[in-house]
This record gives C-alpha cells, sequence and structure tokens, in this order.
C-alpha cells in the first residue's frame, strides 16, 4: 500500500495525535463576565486561560508550543 492509501485509512485518533503535541491554539472566553482568553491543546483540552492575547501568546511560546489559527 503506497504512503497516500495508507493516509486514507488512518483512524482518527491516529490522526489526532499525529505531530500536535507541539501545538495549541487560543480562543477568547468569558470567565466569571470577564474576557479572557483561554489555551487550548491540539486535541482541544483547554489547558489554561489568561486575561490577555499576548500573555496567552506568550504563555504558549514559553512552554514550547506553536499557537496556530483555528477558523
Amino acid at each position: 500500500m503506497n504512503p497516500n492509501e495508507q493516509l486514507r485509512h488512518i483512524s482518527l485518533a491516529d490522526l489526532a495525535a499525529l505531530g500536535l503535541q507541539g501545538v495549541a491554539y487560543i480562543k477568547p472566553v468569558v470567565i466569571d463576565d470577564a474576557a479572557a482568553f483561554a489555551v487550548f491543546a491540539a486535541d482541544g483540552t483547554q489547558i489554561g486561560a489568561l486575561p490577555t492575547r499576548d500573555a496567552a501568546l506568550a504563555a504558549l511560546r514559553e512552554n514550547d508550543l506553536e499557537p496556530v489559527s483555528v477558523h
């Protein structure tokens, strides 16, 4: 089976784990009636929340995580 065929048969769990340990995303949220920015691991698990987007980005980079855009 060629590599393209192998990728077509990859499980959702394997796809979710494929190289995503080093990325995270930031999403605006409201916590206790205050605006904040939540940080999520690639699998969607919330791993933190900070008061500003810049603080959230800095926290990601300090922990060797690459921020990615989610649309």
